[in-house]
């Protein structure tokens, strides 16, 4: 449950960090952190139960978004720096 909350919590973290205080810096840790913390929890419930896996599979494209958008936010913060 803990890699689930977190990934909530840097998740709504993302919009006002970018594009409220405009901190391109905190978004792209931010943004580490949200794909870092899927990771965390789809491995964790892929070992967990072989019936879960289905919500590994689920969230593939939730995984892919956060890699397209860590790849934005990366390229966004280098152009600015």
């Amino acid at each position: 449950a803990l890699p689930f909350a977190l990934n909530l919590i840097f998740n709504l973290a993302f919009t006002p960090i970018q594009f409220g205080l405009k901190n391109n810096l905190l978004a792209t840790l931010d943004i580490l952190l949200v794909v870092a913390t899927l990771i965390w929890a789809l491995v964790a419930v892929w070992q967990a139960s072989p019936d879960l896996r289905w919500v590994v599979y689920l969230n593939a494209p939730y995984l892919l978004w956060g890699l397209f958008a860590t790849g934005l936010q990366l390229t966004i913060t280098y152009l600015n720096a």
